[in-house]
């Protein structure tokens, strides 16, 4: 199979069946076999039931429908684990994405021999301030923290081989970072597209500005897994460890300048009125917690059990 069309979607009756019609047409033009999985991320409207008639209709769509709203990221791992295509290729359903992008990216997947490639909306028809202005910001300090030198990290048009989504995780809100974790896998060859960006037609945006906020909160997050996530002790040990040794050297400095005034019979004063001694305490106090800290994130990672984080209620035309 060619294509695996992956659309992760919340309320978008409205949308639904133009997007479905143009990448029909696309599919048809370019002679491609295709599967495409709707994705509904506990739609309370007439989003599911639509989804039905169109898998009625042409048994290369799929559907997998949430319990209720878990989130894209979630949304992506379920359509990802079950993606059969050649090239994967995720994109919104709020037609904001054009499906005439989609021979361009599985050109380069499959000719230029990418392991991925990101979409770049380089000309938006968003608002400046709310959205283009902190995309930009967040997209800058998405690549000097990560490495990756993408400019559109947010775009849902993407495309992927098929072995790079098999073998990353995509949890909590880390879709927009899909890159980074395919970087981490060990997946190199990561492109970038210009992409054609539509204002979008039907309805509201599911995001508001909280979502750069979070952007920056899982910034750091995936930071640090992709550094420490392995093994924690290597930051937490060697932090506490060292800051343990600082205490103890402190301590002991003090402890033994007491006994040399005691022995040389010179004015001393308890150690308990030397406030560097409650320092050093501190310090080893804190040490000690960041070294136990490290000890049981390394015993978690060892016996952690992979837990559902999302629960399907319906899904059509998966044999």
């Amino acid at each position: 199979m060619n294509l695996s069309i992956l659309i992760p979607l919340l309320n978008e009756e409205e949308s639904l069946k133009e997007l479905y019609t143009w990448i029909i047409k696309v599919m048809q033009e370019h002679h491609y076999s295709y599967e495409i999985i709707f994705l509904d991320d506990g739609s309370s409207d007439r989003s599911w039931s639509i989804i039905q008639g169109f898998a009625t209709e042409n048994t290369h769509v799929k559907g997998i429908r949430f319990m209720k709203n878990f989130g894209k990221s979630q949304a992506l791992h379920a359509g990802f684990a079950k993606a059969q295509g050649d090239v994967i290729i995720t994109m919104d359903a709020d037609l904001q994405d054009s499906p005439e992008e989609i021979p361009g990216l599985y050109e380069m997947i499959t000719n230029q021999n990418f392991d991925l490639v990101s979409g770049w909306k380089k000309k938006r028809y968003d608002s400046v301030v709310a959205k283009n202005l902190p995309s930009k910001l967040f997209n800058w300090a998405a690549r000097k923290t990560s490495g990756v030198e993408l400019n559109d990290f947010n775009c849902g048009l993407k495309a992927y081989r098929n072995i790079v989504v098999k073998n990353i995780e995509v949890s909590g809100e880390m879709h927009r970072y899909i890159p980074v974790l395919a970087k981490n896998a060990g997946f190199g060859k990561i492109g970038e597209k210009v992409v054609q960006h539509q204002a979008r037609k039907y309805g509201e945006t599911k995001f508001g500005m909280e979502r750069f906020i979070n952007g920056f909160l899982d910034l750091i997050t995936i930071w640090f897994l992709s550094r420490f996530g392995k093994r924690p002790m290597h930051l937490f040990g060697a932090i506490g460890s060292l800051m343990f040794i600082i205490g103890f050297l402190l301590a002991g400095y003090i402890g033994i300048s007491k006994l040399y005034h005691m022995y040389s019979d010179m004015r001393y004063n308890l150690v308990t009125n030397n406030p560097w001694f409650f320092i050093a305490l501190t310090t080893m106090i804190l040490g000690t917690q960041l070294f136990l800290a490290g000890f049981l994130g390394e015993i978690i990672l060892r016996t952690k059990n992979n837990e559902e984080r999302y629960k399907i209620s319906n899904e059509i035309n998966f044999s």
